[in-house]
């Protein structure tokens, strides 16, 4: 099985302003937490010739991820490096009207690591688009956050798709959920 580390969203206005003015600390401390150990699997990864696959959400004029933007601009913790495979899109799907699978498949991927944002769209999105068309995928169990979004909390969010999408399958493909301490290259 040959494996490859797949980063989504990780730009710099990815959660700015989602949260309330008493959340949004909590929120921007969870997502320093999660790009923290991205950001040390990616380097783990690289050191293990495993190759990464970042994934950038360009945004609409007005949208807080606006193409070419500062916010629109990766994280410096991820930022690519020769060998790096950098993939935009325009919707939650990382697969969706992008060459992401053709890259996938030409370096002959089978097995995706992921994590990024946000869980509820992106993550959940591309995870299971994954498994329905033939990778077996690692969902980074500590590794994906988000904002509140009405009474659900971040926290809740992410429980609940990491407990949903644990043994989601399509075919013989299924996400595994595993923590990062446990990502081995």
């Amino acid at each position: 099985m040959s494996s490859a580390l797949l980063l989504i969203d990780l730009q710099n206005s990815i959660l700015t302003g989602l949260g309330t003015p008493d959340r949004q600390p909590a929120i921007d401390a969870a997502l320093e937490a999660v790009v923290a150990k991205l950001a040390a699997l990616k380097h783990s990864a690289r050191a293990a010739g495993i190759p990464t696959f970042i994934v950038q959400h360009d945004g609409g004029p007005t949208h807080r991820l606006a193409k070419r933007s500062e916010g629109w601009q990766l994280r410096r913790e991820i930022a690519p490096e020769a060998g790096d495979v950098v993939v935009h899109k325009t919707s939650c799907d990382s697969f969706f009207e992008t060459d992401l699978e053709a890259r996938l498949k030409g370096r002959g991927v089978t097995h995706l690591i992921v994590g990024g944002c946000m869980t509820q769209f992106c993550v959940d999105t591309t995870v299971r688009r994954a498994v329905s068309l033939g990778f077996d995928v690692s969902l980074i169990a500590d590794g994906h956050t988000t904002a509140d979004m009405g009474k659900l909390s971040f926290e809740d969010i992410v429980t609940h798709h990491n407990m949903l999408l644990d043994g989601f399958d399509a075919g013989p493909h299924e996400v595994k959920l595993v923590a990062s301490t446990e990502i081995s290259f």
